[in-house]
């Protein structure tokens, strides 16, 4: 019963956040790119809780649904209609970007986000490609300006405490790391952008990125070489993996990095569970799990542990050497999501702080190389990286001024179609 008062408690806090004993005289102002979904939970209800925040406006492909979400939200200004994102960019009155848009047009907006002076808050994946996001984590740190990719995750106790067992040795070696992201099919619609190649799509862009960082953070090591990896497809959407399953390899204390001799992790993102008995939807899987010579830890609910969370550890007591199981919470700051933790961060990093935890520019670069390196074991040409058809999607031209234009080409690189025809360059528009 305790558990159902502390949930209910938690998500009434969450979405009715309490206001800040105290606001700052000049708050960061945050824009929106797109009217998204995930836009209330990951800044919107967390900004309400800062004293340091605020978001003042909103940019959507169209002007009345820019408007209710603006008037649904309580944000002063909302841009609709072509021309909405530049429209923000150029708002003096927007300090930091928020770009929540399809991972296909991360790269595009979120560059000219910072030539416009803009801080950006990132989702995840960072883009389509390692080279893109190396090439706006570089333009970031030569304009002096912050970039974080979104892992929110990372910054909730829940994740530390976890962090801290693997660390503290209570496991022994590292021996296998498991990570699981995948739902039934209800959960993800066949129109969702998430299935569209074209706009960055495929399980393990999405789901799997998730699974990736948080196998990485773990082991504390980046992998070694990806020993296996299996898509699952679908006729309806041939261009992407509705699942992958990859096994990587990792260096340990042992020193090895294979199979035999060191730590693996096996990754399990998928949008499409298949049914219990072909006849039952099956039940989300979300956890991590890590297994030492000693004992093992599994964090159940890893993405978003301020809803609900559970560290379960297995290790031999001191004393008779008897394997012991015990269940930990940490929930940390009454009503505070992995995205407020996050936001905390944040913030303090922009107003020159040392954030309690960071996620930097070459852990973001490292997690693309890797997505890529399952994609192409799997033999899927993913995305294809830029100038590689010869044909230049985006051209940065610095003209006498170095932050003088980004030009769009009159076709897309990643399809070598017109603009007109272009699903992601329509998708701006």
């Amino acid at each position: 019963m305790s558990s159902l008062y502390g949930l209910v408690k938690r998500l009434y806090l969450v979405f009715h956040p309490p206001a800040p004993e105290a606001s700052t005289e000049s708050p960061l102002r945050f824009g929106i790119l797109g009217a998204a979904n995930i836009a209330p939970i990951a800044l919107i209800l967390p900004v309400k809780n800062h004293p340091d925040a605020v978001v003042r406006v909103v940019a959507a492909r169209d002007q009345k649904r820019a408007d209710a979400f603006a008037k649904k939200h309580g944000i002063p200004k909302a841009c609709g209609g072509p021309g909405a994102y530049q429209k923000l960019l150029d708002d003096p009155e927007v300090d930091v970007v928020y770009n929540p848009l399809p991972n296909g047009l991360h790269y595009e907006w979120t560059m000219k986000a910072l030539v416009a002076g803009k801080h950006v808050l990132l989702e995840k994946p960072s883009s389509d490609t390692a080279e893109e996001t190396r090439e706006m984590f570089a333009f970031a740190q030569e304009k002096g300006l912050v970039l974080m990719e979104a892992f929110h995750y990372r910054f909730h106790p829940a994740t530390q405490r976890m962090k801290e067992i693997v660390e503290s040795g209570e496991l022994g070696t590292l021996t296998k790391i498991e990570a699981n992201l995948a739902v039934p099919g209800f959960f993800i619609k066949d129109n969702d952008i998430r299935m569209n190649y074209d706009l960055g799509g495929g399980a393990m862009m999405d789901m799997g990125c998730y699974t990736l960082s948080m196998s990485r953070y773990l082991a504390g090591a980046d992998p070694t070489k990806v020993i296996s990896a299996k898509a699952d497809a679908h006729p309806k959407f041939p261009q992407i993996d509705i699942g992958t399953t990859a096994t990587l390899a990792f260096p340990n204390a042992r020193g090895g990095t294979g199979s035999a001799d060191g730590l693996t992790a096996v990754l399990n993102p998928n949008f499409r569970l298949r049914p219990l008995l072909g006849l039952f939807p099956r039940w989300p899987r979300v956890s991590v799990r890590v297994t030492g010579t000693s004992g093992t830890a599994e964090l159940n609910n890893f993405p978003g542990p301020w809803l609900y969370h559970s560290i379960i550890v297995k290790s031999p007591k001191q004393e008779g050497g008897r394997m012991q199981k015990r269940t930990e919470k940490r929930y940390g700051n009454l009503g505070w999501t992995t995205y407020r933790y996050q936001l905390e961060a944040f913030i303090d990093k922009l107003r020159g702080r040392t954030p309690k935890h960071w996620f930097d520019a070459q852990d973001s670069i490292t997690n693309m190389e890797w997505i890529e390196a399952i994609y192409k074991e799997v033999g899927h040409t993913c995305y294809i990286p830029p100038s590689s058809n010869g044909v230049d999607r985006l051209v940065w031209d610095p003209g006498p001024n170095p932050l003088q234009k980004f030009l769009l080409t009159e076709s897309c690189l990643y399809c070598n179609r017109e603009n007109d025809f272009c699903p992601r360059v329509n998708f701006m528009s």
